[in-house]
């Protein structure tokens, strides 16, 4: 896909891909209850790092984030923290969204409302997403050249950027093999 949008009338070297890029969708032998635990475990570091704390009811709302590799909303996370604690309410998971959002551990899915577990937690990047309509599943890629390239059209209209987010709708290449469209791009 991005080497459609680099096919210049001038030579140019391929650009490399964009981090994450490679195993954007997992396949059938991701060890999901893996990456939970690893994110999990970067998340107690980072809040450590940070002088944040971690609290039981934040991980336990991280956790409910990462369970899947679709967006959650908030009311979906209300609603399983319901059958687990009597008093959760929506300004508590709103609290604990928020936190998780500050310390770099989630990112909000603007178009769809929602939240999904940030892949590179603990590391400075721009937020581009790979968002498949079909399944619904998101996959976080970065790449530093689109980063900068969208920061210096921002400087050229004599804008501020205060963050990007890049939401890309498609479909992931399970759902692609599965609607026969192959590389349609």
């Amino acid at each position: 896909m991005a080497d459609h949008a680099h096919d210049h009338a001038h030579a140019s070297p391929r650009p490399a891909p964009a981090e994450g890029a490679a195993e954007a969708f997992p396949q059938g032998d991701h060890d999901h209850h893996a990456c939970v635990a690893t994110a999990l475990d970067a998340a107690e570091r980072i809040c450590a790092a940070n002088g944040a704390r971690l609290t039981d009811l934040r991980r336990r709302v991280l956790e409910l984030v990462l369970e899947g590799h679709e967006p959650v909303r908030a009311y979906d996370v209300l609603d399983r923290l319901k059958d687990e604690r009597s008093g959760a309410a929506p300004p508590t998971v709103y609290r604990a969204l928020d936190f998780l959002l500050e310390q770099g551990l989630v990112h909000r899915i603007e178009s769809m409302n929602a939240f999904v577990g940030c892949g590179l937690a603990g590391r400075s990047h721009a937020g581009q997403f790979l968002i498949c309509d079909a399944c619904g599943r998101v996959a976080e890629v970065t790449d530093a050249g689109t980063s900068d390239r969208l920061a210096a059209l921002a400087r050229a209209a004599g804008f501020t950027l205060k963050r990007q987010m890049v939401e890309l709708h498609g479909l992931c290449p399970a759902c692609t093999t599965a609607a026969g469209e192959g590389d349609a791009a």
